[in-house]
């Protein structure tokens, strides 16, 4: 089938429409019999291929997340094309890689989720959430992402990492222009594929991974001779312990999961109990009974990461659609998160929503995101500091969307209080 412009996945000008016409785009998709094959735009100085299928239904995303052994997340996931190795030395991270190498690095990383580790951080939690409310009330209300949502995982993460205060406006520039990669904001180039413009944006994209790859790695070499007892120390000593690239890989892997994610998923709940006061109440009146339900539903309405590759291993037939060896699909959690077959009113926000077998941390399976309880920790410690302090805070107006393919990202939000 051919797909007319507006549902065309791999053109840049869809990924600019307005979210409730791409929305709108993906339940068209979900209506067909079958998933749609679409055509895989070539990338200069990278690749490509033929294309992919688009995995629109929940249930396919979720069989497809579950079945690794079939649906491979080699030779990469975070990636449309197959990533060359001089990108991979950077960002080939345990999201790319099957067991057993993605189960030996999960083993050892691991560590920095447990619910020791997490009940430690409660008030290192508290205490940051305090200081960029008092930071945010000294300034006055602006925009919220760059002033409250998008300080606090990236202070969560470099404080687990041992990365000092110096380097946290940095990290963020950075992470800006990996996720950014062809939003003009980030680059300073136009939103286009000719040769030079690409170029470019793989030059910033190289350096950006490079400068938080050495960044890790020389703290880990610092660490292998003399342990702190931070998180950087847990992964590069011991039995089983991080190499230096697999350090930088993964510090790369965890500032642009754990953080873009979670801003977003920040920003995305303070517009989304702005434009809904009746759900605002119903969470106020009852913060600690309801707020794990508001954290899920703002994850699967705003769905922050929009979709993963994975590659067939063999021959396989699921939902009625044969697949062969070697062909790629995307699984869209945008649009499993908005499956009519599955979520009631699916276009509702409800925090009071029951069941919500959202795919927002991913799929179930070996992928599902291992920083899930934490990035709830953050929005809960984060909306209780902002509502209990600034009661009448609100968003103003629409937010400003990031121009990307793999991140619903918010670049910025009006608010006021």
């Amino acid at each position: 089938m051919t797909l007319s412009a507006d549902l065309d996945l791999s053109q840049i000008p869809f990924w600019g429409l307005p979210q409730a016409e791409r929305m709108e785009a993906f339940r068209r998709l979900r209506a067909l019999e079958h998933p749609v094959f679409v055509r895989e735009q070539y990338v200069p100085f990278v690749g490509g291929g033929p294309g992919y299928y688009a995995l629109v239904r929940h249930a396919d995303v979720a069989e497809a997340s579950r079945n690794a052994a079939v649906f491979s997340s080699e030779p990469c996931a975070n990636s449309i094309p197959d990533m060359p190795r001089w990108l991979s030395a950077y960002f080939g991270s345990m999201i790319n890689m099957d067991d057993p190498r993605h189960a030996r690095l999960r083993r050892i990383v691991s560590r920095a989720f447990t619910p020791r580790i997490l009940s430690k951080m409660e008030e290192d939690l508290a205490r940051a959430a305090a200081e960029i409310v008092d930071e945010a009330i000294a300034e006055g209300p602006g925009d919220f992402v760059t002033q409250v949502a998008a300080r606090l995982p990236v202070r969560v993460i470099c404080d687990m990492m041992g990365i000092p205060a110096k380097y946290h406006d940095m990290v963020l520039r950075r992470t800006n222009i990996i996720l950014g990669n062809a939003d003009p904001e980030y680059t300073g180039l136009a939103p286009d594929f000719s040769r030079l413009n690409v170029a470019r944006g793989l030059v910033q994209l190289l350096r950006a991974g490079f400068s938080l790859n050495r960044l890790a790695a020389r703290l880990g070499d610092e660490r292998r001779k003399r342990p702190t007892g931070d998180l950087v120390s847990l992964l590069v000593n011991g039995d089983e312990r991080l190499t230096s690239q697999e350090l930088g890989s993964f510090f790369i892997l965890l500032v642009v999961a754990g953080s873009e994610t979670t801003r977003n998923a920040i920003a995305y709940g303070l517009k989304l109990l702005t434009d809904h006061p009746e759900q605002r109440e119903l969470l106020l009146s009852d913060f600690d009974g309801r707020v794990v339900g508001a954290c899920d539903e703002i994850v699967r309405y705003a769905t922050p990461v929009i979709q993963f590759r994975r590659t067939l291993t063999r021959d396989h037939e699921m939902n009625g659609t044969a697949y062969k060896k070697g062909d790629k699909v995307l699984l869209f959690y945008n649009s499993a998160n908005r499956d009519e077959s599955v979520f009631t009113d699916p276009d509702a926000f409800d925090i009071t929503r029951d069941p919500n077998p959202h795919v927002g941390f991913g799929g179930p399976g070996p992928h599902y995101c291992l920083g899930a309880h934490l990035a709830r920790r953050e929005m809960t410690v984060m909306y209780r500091e902002l509502f209990t302090r600034l009661p009448d805070i609100r968003s103003v107006g629409e937010p400003d969307f990031l121009l990307s393919n793999f991140i619903n990202g918010v670049k910025h939000l009006r608010y006021t209080f």
